[in-house]
């Protein structure tokens, strides 16, 4: 029943939007992430308005303006000068992971929500103070995630928390990764932190390991594991010296067991996950097809879903703008929300103590 509500609210929204409401007023915080062409390079839409830019790399700044075709009068060099002369309604930062930690802190004041790209933090301590100014200063705080996108996410949750098409979830296999940053080409200014244990808080472990921590919390209604197991590797140390390029965590639930497979080394990439029960499985293969199969089918069933069938938000900015206009209420498990996501950083934080270490680390000692 939660899926279907959820499904009819999406279809309203996609299909009632008020034309009349005005878009939100949307200021970027940082540029070095290689996603932010998704908002700089976003053609003109009802649902946000660019209302400006900032980036303290210079050079980076004005580079990036005339690529997009940005006026000048929407850059800034200072944060808060760019919240105070734009007062933008929200802010979506695509800077480092480490300094999303002083967007929220010169946002939230203010009175402006808050997206980030995934994961939330570098660290609980990062994790928890930003939680403390959400509250504080009642902001929305969202985290971003491409697989949150995807027809075939919503339909794989619908699969085992609805329809109880496997039978309960006993096992969870995430696979999210690909051939690495620099094999496949990210901008230096983005490589420089991803791969910088302080800015990014770890490797392949961090970028990749989040997905599958925000999907299974997701999965199992925002239960916590109870411990996490995890071991990393470096094969390409003199690629990626300071960090690991390789993780696998292993987390472990009263009924259920989930496996999060976090590469840099795939000879391409993908994000897939594999979703098993009592009586059946649910395997995703993209954003889009599935592979499912119960124990009364004489073979495996191949289905492929659109937005169409299954109404998603396919962009993040959507998203946030719905949610600010209060045309939706987040969930807190949901995976955008910000308790999803702190849990997320107690997995990751608790999975790389135990890749420190070599033993298992308990989330509730």
């Amino acid at each position: 029943m939660r899926y279907l509500t959820y499904l009819c609210c999406c279809i309203c929204i996609l299909t009632t939007l008020n034309g009349s409401a005005q878009p939100v007023r949307v200021a970027v915080a940082g540029i070095t992430h290689g996603h932010s062409g998704w908002i700089l390079g976003r053609p003109p839409q009802n649902d946000i308005t660019l209302a400006g830019v900032y980036e303290s790399n210079a050079v980076l700044l004005q580079q990036s303006a005339r690529k997009y075709g940005i006026n000048d009068k929407l850059l800034f060099g200072d944060l808060g000068k760019m919240l105070d002369a734009v007062k933008p309604e929200a802010v979506v930062a695509f800077g480092s992971i480490y300094d999303h930690l002083s967007v929220v802190q010169a946002c939230a004041p203010r009175g402006i929500h808050v997206m980030v790209e995934k994961p939330l933090a570098v660290s609980l301590s990062h994790a928890r103070q930003m939680d403390s100014l959400a509250r504080k200063y009642n902001i929305h705080l969202l985290t971003n995630y491409e697989t949150s996108w995807y027809p075939a996410t919503a339909k794989a949750y619908q699969l085992v928390n609805d329809s109880n098409y496997t039978g309960g979830l006993t096992k969870a296999v995430f696979h999210h990764g690909h051939e690495g940053p620099k094999e496949i080409g990210v901008s230096r200014e983005f490589l420089d932190w991803l791969t910088d244990p302080v800015q990014n808080g770890g490797g392949a472990i961090i970028d990749f390991g989040c997905y599958g921590a925000n999907l299974m919390t997701w999965l199992m209604k925002g239960q916590e594991p109870d411990s996490a197991t995890a071991v990393t590797r470096q094969f390409k140390p003199l690629v990626y010296p300071h960090v690991d390029d390789e993780a696998t965590i292993i987390l472990s639930y009263p009924n259920a067991q989930a496996i999060i497979q976090a590469s840099w080394n795939w000879p391409f990439g993908r994000k897939d996950m594999e979703l098993y029960g009592k009586t059946g499985y649910v395997i995703t293969v993209n954003a889009s097809e599935m592979r499912t199969r119960q124990t009364n089918d004489p073979m495996e069933q191949h289905r492929k879903y659109s937005t169409a069938e299954i109404p998603v938000y396919e962009n993040p900015f959507t998203y946030l703008a719905d949610v600010v206009r209060k045309k939706i209420t987040v969930p807190d498990d949901g995976l955008y929300a910000l308790k999803n996501n702190i849990t997320v950083i107690r997995i990751l934080e608790a999975a790389k103590q135990s890749a420190k270490t070599g033993k298992t680390v308990a989330l509730h000692p």
